[in-house]
């Protein structure tokens, strides 16, 4: 009895909606038979033939409550008032047609952003969490070598703007700074002695005009560097007259006229400069020290 007394609302309910449909679909029995004197009786009585006709029984409360829905507007659908709720549920549910593109565009854009972290934000920030060290190790290592009180002090000035760049995070100023200290580091730590070159079909000195300047000439001896084992050593030269630096292993130590030619009669007497050693770099130091009279400038290309 239970189970009946449940289901019975339900189908009236059923079968009132039915009717409210069925008033929709005809509008034409609606505007007629509401209209005018006793409109709710004939819709009544039209309501129960059709139903009739069709082998279907439907009390007349239903048909009633039916007619109660149609006029009340209960079972009309009313839209929901436009807000960003209803944008959210109109994206998310076609979601079909643009789901697959934009994940595709996410995974590229995930994989694009994984590179540039792997490939630049981490080194930055291993460069960042190590630029201090740097700096500290490489100034005590200079400290450590070098014999001249000058350098130390250049050093020291040198930290202290690498730290004042960290401090302000300009980073790429003070790795160049380190750079430049580590540079001078290596300079210190070389030792070698500077040579004439003294070898068959090789010149071991030249003269040159200087640009502009046809009248004057300037004289090289071109020399090379050799370390303890008698290996040549291939040291960063400055060209005097382009102003531009390059590695070289041979390279024109400007020297005076006199000097020059002493050294050219040197190599005539028996094809060998017997005096071939001019000048030795010791660990310690930045410069060599020449035993030769010369200014210091160099040449690189001739």
């Amino acid at each position: 009895m239970v189970a009946k007394t449940e289901k019975a609302p339900l189908e009236e309910l059923m079968a009132a909606m039915d009717v409210v449909d069925t008033l929709r679909h005809d509008k034409s029995i609606a505007e007629r038979e509401l209209d005018g004197e006793g409109r709710r009786e004939r819709l009544l009585q039209r309501l129960r033939d059709m139903y009739a006709a069709q082998g279907i029984e439907v009390p007349d409360r239903v048909i009633e409550q039916g007619i109660d829905a149609l006029e009340q507007e209960r079972f009309k659908y009313q839209p929901v008032e436009p807000s960003w709720r209803t944008k959210l549920a109109s994206v998310w549910v076609s979601r079909s047609r643009w789901g697959k593109p934009v994940g595709f565009l996410m995974v590229v854009a995930t994989a694009f952003y994984g590179y540039y972290f792997v490939s630049e934000v981490l080194p930055e920030r291993a460069l960042r969490a190590n630029l201090p060290g740097q700096v500290n190790s490489t100034f005590s290592s200079i400290v450590a070598i070098a014999k001249n009180p000058e350098v130390i002090d250049q050093a020291k000035a040198s930290s202290a703007s690498a730290y004042s760049a960290i401090d302000q995070e300009n980073f790429e100023e003070a790795q160049a700074i380190v750079a430049q200290m580590q540079s001078v580091r290596t300079q210190l730590g070389l030792e070698y002695s500077i040579r004439v070159i003294s070898k068959p079909n090789q010149s071991s000195g030249i003269w040159r005009n200087p640009p502009n300047k046809p009248t004057i000439k300037n004289y090289y001896l071109i020399v090379e560097a050799i370390d303890k084992s008698d290996r040549v050593v291939e040291l960063t030269i400055f060209n005097q007259e382009n102003n531009q630096a390059t590695r070289k292993k041979s390279w024109g130590l400007r020297v005076s006229e006199e000097t020059f030619y002493r050294v050219a009669a040197d190599k005539n007497d028996d094809g060998i400069i017997q005096e071939n050693k001019v000048g030795t770099k010791a660990a310690g130091y930045l410069e060599p020290v020449f035993s030769i009279p010369t200014t210091g400038a160099t040449l690189t290309e001739w």
